[in-house]
């Protein structure tokens, strides 16, 4: 079968070499040539071109180095991220590493090897087939209730699927909030693949409960010397991201001390190892997540509000699971499945009684929890279903007899039924306002009348005794959701 035609891009001051390779590489590739200089107004660059081979060679002879690979950051911040591969002198291998070191796919020696050049392209080639196709694959999975690894349906995590997906391929700082296990290492992971450094790395760095110069060393590095026991050098975060993205988490933690020197890096995109002058260029995106309330630190003077405004470019909150219990089956019948495969465990499903409590549990820990519940019981099964007998102790509650087991579900039961009841009324039937005003999602009021055994427009005795049985509304609210009764 044969191989499709590579759209080759070849950039070089010498156009007769140019105009050379373009003849020698035959069929299978089609070369537009240009000057490297004229890459500013050569739109194929960035829209239909395969490969691009830069001739750093004949570009060093007339210009500054530093000016020549300033056309690596242009070409690698292209939407269509097309390889590069830079062709320089046998001897040149700090250039070749430097360019490397800016995104350059792979180099190759001049005058090049036809045979090797044509190899090195249709890899490259196959590298960018790659690339669109996960590209494709991000795209899909945004339809289909899941983002990369975080799931849901619900509408407060479609919003945040659908904004993921509009600030992904944009190069600016993200700030996640929420509690912890919510998952905002898993959002800034998706936002990563979702973005155009996707084929580099993304590192990840805790800041919480460690020394400053601990923190200190593990983002900026250090060389031979800087201190007692370095005995060799080391590069940082910071430099391991390169090109790539950094995900700082529990940035609330980081010490006053470090913040000015974090701030100095994304300002000036370069930094200094530790006990060394030189100054080493990155090119790195920022996402960072915290738990805590920043804006109230930065009011406490415990936060740099120059560094919180250069973090908060965009903030995306993950609410907690307690305000989302519509994605609960979704989450723990994919936590089943994937535990139940893991541990050749026969388990299919959850019985109506494990998935009550489920839904009612108020999940302090959020998704890890959750995961870790489902974890759990299901190390715990023996049959196809999963029972309310294999959850820790925390979600099951063992009755003392039977008879309390049954008047206390009737009491609870004729409770939830007159509150839902008169808020429905009291809302028109509106169950939307209705679910607002008991503090819980909507889907769940759903089931929640179903069980209930509520119709609409139903008038019941029991509706009639609430006025004078139970507090107003907002002083009850989320009792039905599990939660705690708050006087107004």
């Amino acid at each position: 079968m044969t191989e499709p035609t590579i759209q080759l891009c070849f950039l070089s001051e010498d156009l007769r070499l140019a105009n050379f390779v373009g003849q020698t590489l035959g069929e299978g590739f089609s070369t537009r040539t240009g000057s490297i200089r004229e890459l500013p107004h050569m739109p194929e660059v960035r829209s239909s071109c395969d490969v691009v081979l830069l001739d750093l060679r004949s570009a060093v002879t007339s210009e500054d180095p530093a000016t020549v690979l300033q056309s690596m950051d242009e070409i690698v911040k292209f939407p269509s991220r097309a390889p590069v591969i830079v062709l320089i002198d046998s001897d040149d291998r700090r250039l070749l590493l430097e360019a490397m070191n800016r995104g350059a796919y792979d180099g190759v020696t001049a005058p090049p090897n036809v045979a090797e050049l044509r190899l090195v392209l249709r890899r490259a080639s196959k590298f960018h087939e790659t690339l669109i196709e996960l590209d494709k694959l991000r795209a899909d999975s945004l339809s289909s209730g899941h983002l990369l690894g975080l799931r849901g349906t619900s509408g407060v995590m479609q919003e945040l699927f659908a904004l993921a997906k509009k600030i992904g391929p944009c190069d600016v700082s993200v700030l996640i909030t929420g509690e912890t296990g919510t998952g905002k290492e898993l959002l800034a992971r998706a936002i990563h693949q979702l973005s155009t450094r996707s084929a580099r790395p993304l590192v990840a760095f805790s800041c919480a409960n460690l020394p400053e110069s601990l923190v200190e060393d593990e983002l900026f590095g250090h060389e031979k010397g800087a201190f007692t026991g370095a005995i060799t050098s080391r590069c940082g975060r910071f430099e391991a991201a390169n090109h790539g993205t950094l995900f700082l988490d529990e940035i609330g933690d980081l010490s006053l001390g470090l913040q000015p020197k974090l701030l100095r890096v994304l300002q000036e995109r370069s930094l200094q190892r530790l006990g060394s002058n030189a100054t080493i260029n990155v090119n790195i995106r920022q996402i960072c997540a915290t738990h805590r309330n920043l804006e109230e630190m930065v009011e406490q003077g415990k936060f740099r509000e120059d560094l919180f405004y250069r973090l908060n470019v965009v903030q995306m909150h993950l609410p907690p699971l307690r305000e989302r219990r519509d994605d609960i089956p979704l989450l723990a019948q994919y936590f089943l499945e994937g535990f139940a495969q893991q541990f050749n465990k026969k388990v299919r499903r959850f019985s109506l009684a494990a998935m009550h409590a489920l839904e009612e549990h108020i999940w302090p820990g959020n998704v890890r929890e959750l995961e870790n519940a489902v974890q759990r019981a299901v190390a715990l099964s023996d049959g196809p279903t999963l029972d309310v007998w294999n959850f820790p102790a925390v979600l099951r509650r063992d009755p003392p007899s039977p008879q309390m087991v049954a008047s206390y579900n009737q009491e609870v039961r004729e409770f939830k039924k007159r509150l839902v009841l008169r808020t429905l009324r009291e809302c028109g039937w509106q169950k939307a306002e209705s679910a607002r005003t008991l503090g819980m999602a909507r889907g769940y009021l759903h089931r929640l009348i179903n069980q209930l055994g509520i119709e609409e427009g139903q008038d019941s005795p029991l509706a009639a005794q609430f006025t004078d049985s139970v507090r107003p509304i907002k002083a009850v609210r989320n009792i039905a959701g599990g939660g705690t009764a708050v006087a107004d």
